[in-house]
C-alpha cells in the first residue's frame, strides 16, 4: 500500500506530468526549470500526500501561505500549475476532480509592475550614444548594440550560430528549439546589422559569450 501511495502522490503525478508535457513536449529548458520551481512550493506540504486525497482547503493553506509572504503572483501560477497536475492525474484515473480548480477567485490578484521605457527620441538616442561608449567586454558592446536592430530575446541572440544567418537574403533565422514558442523565427536584418555581427570572430560557432 505504502508503494501504491507513494506513486500515487501529488510529487509523482507532477513529475509526471512536467515530463510529459514539458520535457515530452520539448519546452524550453527556462520553462521546464520554472514549472519544476511552482512545484517546489508544493513539495514539502503536500508532496507525499495521495493525489486522489488532496482537498481544497488544503491547498489553500499552501497558496495563501505564499500569498501572505507578498508573492501574489506566485500564489496565482502554483494554483494554475497544480491544477494542471490534477488534470493529469484525472486523465491518468489517479484521481477524479481538480480541487486547486475552485480556488482561483479565492486569491488576491497579482500587483501590476509598469516596467520602465523610453519613449522619447532624445532619451533613446542618448542610450545608444552610452552604449558605444561602453567600456567592457566588447561582446557585450556589439550585442547591445545589435539588440535594437534586431528586438530579440537576449537568450536568442547569445546563442546566435553563424550557420543561422543568411547574409544573401539579409535574414537570421532562429531555430525552434531557441525561441519561446517553439516555432522558428526569421529576422530581417538591418542595413547596419551585418557589421555588427561580423565584428565577432567568425571562427567562432556560437557569435555571442554574455
Amino acid at each position: 500500500m505504502a508503494r501504491l501511495a507513494a506513486g500515487n502522490s501529488f510529487q509523482s503525478v507532477a513529475e509526471d506530468f512536467i515530463e510529459v508535457k514539458f520535457v515530452g513536449g520539448q519546452k524550453a529548458a527556462a520553462t521546464i526549470e520554472k514549472a519544476r520551481w511552482y512545484l517546489s512550493h508544493l513539495t514539502d506540504p503536500i508532496g507525499g500526500r495521495p493525489v486522489s486525497e488532496i482537498e481544497p482547503a488544503e491547498l489553500m493553506v499552501v497558496l495563501k501561505k505564499i500569498e501572505k509572504a507578498g508573492k501574489r503572483e506566485t500564489a496565482v501560477r502554483t494554483r494554475a500549475f497544480a491544477s494542471r497536475v490534477f488534470r493529469h492525474g484525472v486523465a491518468m484515473s489517479l484521481c477524479k476532480s481538480d480541487p486547486a480548480a475552485l480556488l482561483g477567485d479565492a486569491l488576491m490578484s497579482p500587483i501590476v509592475t509598469h516596467r520602465a521605457a523610453i519613449l522619447e527620441p532624445r532619451k533613446l538616442g542618448a542610450l545608444l550614444r552610452a552604449i558605444d561608449d561602453y567600456g567592457g567586454s566588447e561582446s557585450v558592446k556589439i550585442a547591445m548594440q545589435l539588440l535594437p536592430h534586431v528586438f530579440v530575446r537576449p537568450g536568442e541572440l547569445r546563442l546566435a550560430k553563424w550557420q543561422e544567418i543568411d547574409w544573401d537574403e539579409k535574414i537570421w533565422r532562429i531555430p525552434a528549439e531557441r525561441t519561446k514558442l517553439r516555432r522558428p523565427h526569421s529576422v530581417p536584418l538591418s542595413v547596419q546589422s551585418p557589421a555588427f555581427f561580423s565584428a565577432i570572430a567568425p571562427a567562432a560557432t556560437v557569435i555571442f559569450w554574455l
